[in-house]
């Protein structure tokens, strides 16, 4: 009985350690960045997701082994995925599938705010640039 009251306790604190809750909106930069501004937010080896903010532009690149959802949360841009061209505002939610290059470049006075969501695990390992 001690064992399973032991199992039950571990499992509870488990489950409420892994849940969070982040209010996108109170997510700011700490200190000046010059273009890209990365804060992570939380990661297992099935995905990870990031507040990033961009001021320029993120330049061509690809991703070999992951897939990414990009969620606007401020600012404007326009967006390359593959040979596509999106303008992006708040609200809007692109999808990148893996192995697809892709760009940002920033059109708003205000950097570009977005909740990336990475799918499996993003460790910076599998990122390529383009030529």
């Amino acid at each position: 009985m001690k064992n399973l009251l032991l199992i039950i306790c571990c499992s509870c604190f488990t489950l409420c350690k892994a849940q969070s809750l982040q209010s996108l909106d109170t997510v700011k930069t700490y200190g000046d960045y010059e273009n890209i501004y990365l804060r992570k937010l939380n990661s297992d080896s099935l995905v990870s997701s990031f507040v990033i903010f961009i001021k320029k532009e993120v330049k061509a690149h690809k991703h070999v082994t992951h897939s990414e959802h990009v969620y606007f949360l401020d600012g404007t841009g326009e967006m390359s995925i593959g040979e596509k061209k999106f303008s992006v505002k708040k609200g809007d939610m692109i999808f990148v599938p893996k192995n697809t290059f892709h760009s940002l470049k920033v059109t708003s006075s205000t950097p570009v705010k977005v909740l990336s969501v990475q799918a499996p695990l993003f460790d910076g390992k599998d990122r390529v640039m383009a030529e």
